[in-house]
């Protein structure tokens, strides 16, 4: 029976079987996909509002016309009217039906406006007084900032104000002429040198906590250690051994004598430093920590893991509160704050989400960025933060997380930020490039690349963790050449001496 078989070759048979799936899917071939037109509608009227929501206000010019409609109203939907016996040049875009009074009904007649007619414009212009006239010539159409916090609001309350700007402003080119909007000057900041490089670390020194006193210094490493270091002087005070893993954040309780600290071998621990040993584990992680946050004001500690969730532990009674589920890749990075929302996390899979600590939920997820977010950064006194990611910094407002800006620039992968109460950013990157921005403007006023230690490899020159000291006058970061360094302000800089190279250019803002 074996023989009757008849042999094919490896390649006849692949043939066979794409000449079966070329069969069975020819007759679908290039065939385009029936458009359901109820769905279509919908997806334009969704779109004419999200991307022209700000400017549908404005007057709208029929094609092919050089007359503009000079009624003001908001445009609420995509329909056009027109009026029997009218002038057919115009079109009328949907909008508000004015009753003659308050609680009286619209009739046939009053639901669809008139165009205004030239005369009746005329008079209007000559009735008004010279002064008002003038302002209204000056009047240009609003800046981006106005539309988008007014959304209208001015022109829909002044329409004769507007017909008049048209009329006498000399056309519609003049009244649509807007002042483009201009960077504001940055504040000046004297730019950071190097001040000091510790070296005691066998391994990466991936995290760093300053104690609140502000005499000691706290880094994790991955050489398995925690060391304790003066501040002053740079000198080791302590080294605590426990994990055995990398060490990859630390925090410093300013309620109770405790460290706290996270590794990639998933525990948690508390240490006491009265007697310099563990008193705690947390456990409840299915792999490796990521990054370690107290609260402020309550005994609650949040750390966030590989297994994509942030916890919420009661510091004494060691219990898991919340596990907080919803990002879908590593969570990177999180950080804690007395005001609503009190947590905030930063994920792989590029998302930023606030969180309710009551409910244990996600209060707003952030979805600008296109790569992994990686650190998260809270200024001191504003009610703001920016986030870090290989795509860009972004700046947010508490509480929903409202976009302000883009620190675009540090073309690099984003590991740490930092910012303090004088509004100076640090961002610290994979390729060992530090750069100082002011806060306010999002000017990159320094950018530092440190030489890597004597004995080093170039590429060993990443920068993984930075913080300021508590008063703010040192920058300690720690880097992928073993080595703490320490930076402070240039004391004999001034704007004289190092100025401000700032041009005044059109602002180039991303809105998303």
């Amino acid at each position: 029976m074996a023989e009757d078989v008849q042999k094919h070759s490896v390649h006849t048979l692949v043939f066979r079987s794409l000449k079966r799936t070329h069969d069975m899917f020819v007759s679908d071939h290039a065939k385009s996909i029936a458009q359901d037109e109820e769905s279509q509608k919908m997806k334009m009227s969704v779109k004419l509002k999200a991307d022209y929501n700000a400017v549908l206000h404005m007057p709208v010019l029929k094609e092919g016309k050089d007359r503009v409609s000079l009624l003001a109203g908001s445009m609420l939907g995509n329909q056009s009217y027109t009026q029997p016996g009218d002038d057919p040049e115009y079109l009328i875009a949907g909008t508000h039906a004015y009753p003659s009074g308050p609680g009286v009904a619209l009739t046939a007649d009053t639901k669809v406006h008139r165009n205004p007619s030239e005369g009746g414009i005329n008079s209007l212009a000559l009735v008004l007084p010279p002064s008002q006239a003038r302002q209204d010539v000056s009047r240009t159409a609003s800046s981006v900032g106005d539309i988008h916090r007014h959304a209208g609001g001015g022109e829909r309350s002044h329409p004769q104000s507007s017909s008049v700007s048209l009329l006498d402003g000399g056309g519609t080119r003049n009244a649509m002429a807007r002042k483009a909007p201009t960077m504001p000057k940055p504040q000046w900041h004297p730019p950071w040198k190097l001040f000091r490089v510790i070296s005691g670390h066998l391994g990466w020194v991936r995290s760093i906590a300053v104690e609140p006193g502000n005499e000691w210094f706290v880094t994790g490493s991955a050489d398995r250690t925690i060391k304790i270091w003066d501040l002053a002087s740079g000198k080791l005070k302590l080294s605590l051994t426990g994990h055995i893993s990398t060490v990859r954040g630390v925090a410093v309780s300013n309620r109770s004598p405790y460290l706290f600290s996270c590794g990639e071998d998933k525990q948690v621990k508390c240490w006491d430093l009265e007697y310099n040993k563990v008193i705690r584990h947390y456990h409840g992680h299915l792999s490796a920590v990521y990054d370690i946050d107290l609260h402020p004001t309550i005994d609650v500690l949040v750390t966030c893991s590989r297994d994509a969730t942030a916890r919420v532990w009661d510091i004494r009674s060691k219990a898991n509160v919340h596990t907080l589920t919803g990002h879908t890749n590593t969570v990177a990075t999180v950080k804690c704050q007395a005001a609503e929302p009190q947590i905030i996390t930063g994920s792989h899979d590029s998302t930023i989400r606030l969180w309710d600590l009551i409910a244990g939920k996600t209060r707003a997820t952030l979805t600008n960025h296109k790569k992994s977010v990686r650190t998260l950064a809270m200024h001191p006194r504003q009610y703001t933060f920016a986030s870090g990611s290989a795509d860009n910094i972004k700046q947010w407002m508490f509480p929903d997380g409202s976009f302000i800006q883009n620190l675009s620039g540090h073309n690099a992968i984003i590991n740490t930020m930092a910012v303090n109460s004088d509004g100076v950013l640090v961002s610290g990157a994979d390729n060992g490039t530090i750069h100082m921005w002011d806060w306010r403007t999002g000017y990159n006023f320094q950018r530092i690349h440190a030489a890597v230690q004597p004995g080093s490899l170039d590429s060993e020159s990443g920068i993984f963790a930075c913080m300021f000291d508590n008063s703010e006058s040192r920058l300690i970061t720690a880097e992928a050449d073993k080595t703490i360094k320490v930076y402070k302000e240039d004391d004999t800089a001034t704007e004289e001496t190092h100025p401000i190279n700032w041009k005044p250019e059109i602002l180039k803002r991303k809105r998303f």
